[in-house]
């Protein structure tokens, strides 16, 4: 019986060795054998999780045609990958990847580094912040004393609670968004919340408008729901969209349902002018695309004198286009899984319908907790220890950049929580790989994108200050120039493969 869950075609995974960017050789630097190079380039897409483990890889003559290389070079490369622990194969079965015993799994995401690792590992590859106490336990003092009424019914509340919805929904007509608690849906987190807009709205196979780069999590929970992703360049540095090119996706590929990050876009931190959005709302109407619009990050605007452009809901007053997402995780705490949908009447009655067979409801207990902020003005207060944190942690990232690592290049968003760099010609995969080992932890490019795009580049959030981010920076520029000179614990680092 066959030991693998899924294939990779050759074609997909000679676009994802092609797209891995090597650095050309110093005099004297002695290039790797071809079919070494084209083991390693397997062998970092697993680790990277964007070639699962237990996936069927192509025979060796068609993987041979599609990189037009030798079928020797491939089935070299493939008993090197055997020996490595990272391939296995049988006869009549074919082979598959595999990592060695004792190796953890590659994440497909970004998940938190585990607690017991937080003393060894500068963990960068998670946008979150600690609670904003003393705001957290006030809260959660709050929930238990307006908990007894609640405990007398059966706790199943698949719209959320209805005060909870109710001060959403003031909170949107506060901004100029007239909204009925009927327009509102609580979910677990903003995740929950873009898996069951995806689930009734896109089925498998449904194409799906995403930012190019986009939120890595997000991109793998649509991956995973069979959607079929249309990537749609960013405009270059913070300006945002680039409507040129979303006219001509939304026209041409008629996708079902577009996601984007309007507010402090995850991970380039751009923010789109009103002239943008309104201009996004029409062309996804056009084309009959529902557009999801991800307000995670929409309070976090860090430096004076930000001017916050109207809610991309306020251009689709009929609420026939545009469906938006909020959460408490950025804003306020990640550990407070709660989210909502803002939706047309209708769009919220099918979604709590559809929530029957899904998680039935959000936790109580949490839900008065982020009703208890919102009615008190403890979330106001929250919320600036939030941006302070967030704007001290990017000046310092930001110092400690500039004089460890000066040839990177990136722009300094005034909001949100991450910052987009590219890494000076330098792999981002490799850099991930080799951070690891020199105790850091930074998501490559090629997780914000499709197919293997943004290999020069990594991710870094605001989540650590002070002499944690100057250690961060150092530690970069450690595997930096590993990652340049080719050392590799002393062994020749992993060569990309580019046929």
């Amino acid at each position: 019986m066959a030991q693998w869950t899924s294939a990779v075609g050759a074609a997909q995974l000679a676009r994802l060795l092609n797209s891995q960017q090597e650095r050309p050789a110093g005099p004297g630097t002695r290039r790797p054998p071809a079919y070494r190079a084209l083991a390693d380039g397997v062998r970092l897409l697993v680790l990277e999780g964007r070639v699962p483990v237990a996936a069927r890889l192509p025979a060796e003559r068609e993987l041979a045609l599609s990189l037009s290389v030798s079928r020797t070079t491939v089935a070299a490369a493939y008993e090197a990958l055997r020996a490595e622990g990272f391939l296995e194969s049988r006869r009549g079965a074919g082979s598959w990847t595999a990592v060695p015993a004792g190796n953890p799994l590659p994440a497909r995401g970004l998940e938190p580094l585990p607690p017991e690792a937080l003393g060894s590992m500068i963990d960068l590859g998670c946008a979150a912040l600690p609670a904003p106490e003393p705001w957290l336990t006030r809260a959660v003092q709050g929930a238990l004393e307006e908990l007894p009424p609640y405990a007398h019914t059966h706790g199943d509340y698949p719209a959320g609670l209805p005060a909870l919805r109710e001060m959403l929904a003031e909170r949107y007509t506060a901004r100029g968004i007239p909204t009925m608690p009927e327009q509102i849906m609580v979910t677990t987190g903003a995740m929950g919340a873009i898996d069951a807009i995806c689930h009734l709205f896109a089925g498998r196979g449904e194409r799906i408008a995403v930012e190019s780069p986009s939120y890595a999590n997000i991109l793998q929970l649509m991956r995973e729901a069979g959607a079929r992703l249309v990537p749609v360049a960013m405009a270059e540095g913070l300006a945002g969209w680039d409507m040129d090119r979303w006219r001509q996706v939304l026209r041409d590929a008629a996708p079902r349902l577009a996601y984007v990050v309007a507010d402090f876009h995850n991970p380039t931190g751009a923010l789109a002018d009103e002239d943008q959005r309104r201009r996004l709302v029409d062309a996804a109407r056009s084309a009959g695309t529902v557009l999801i619009v991800d307000e995670t990050m929409s309070e976090l605007h860090l430096d004076e004198g930000v001017e916050m452009p109207r809610p991309v809901c306020g251009f689709d007053p009929a609420g026939s286009t545009v469906i938006t997402v909020g959460s408490a995780s950025k804003a306020f705490w990640a550990g407070m899984r709660i989210g909502w949908v803002r939706a047309a009447p209708d769009v919220i009655r099918s979604l709590v319908a559809a929530r029957a067979y899904a998680d039935l409801g959000t936790p109580v207990l949490e839900q008065l907790a982020v009703n208890w902020l919102l009615s008190t003005g403890g979330w106001e207060q929250a919320v600036e220890i939030r941006r302070t944190q967030a704007r001290e942690n990017r000046d310092a990232l930001v110092t400690a950049l500039r004089r460890e690592l000066p040839g990177w290049e990136y722009d300094v968003p005034r909001g949100g929580l991450t910052l987009w760099v590219r890494t000076g010609g330098l792999s981002g995969s490799r850099l991930a790989e080799v951070g690891e080992r020199v105790g850091v932890r930074v998501p490559s490019g090629p997780r914000f994108g499709v197919d293997g795009a943004f290999e020069g580049y990594v991710r870094l959030p605001f989540t650590v200050g002070g002499a944690v981010a100057d250690e961060a920076a150092t530690r970069l520029a450690a595997a930096a120039r590993l990652v340049e000179s080719g050392a590799n614990g002393g062994t020749d680092a992993p060569r990309t493969f580019v046929a």
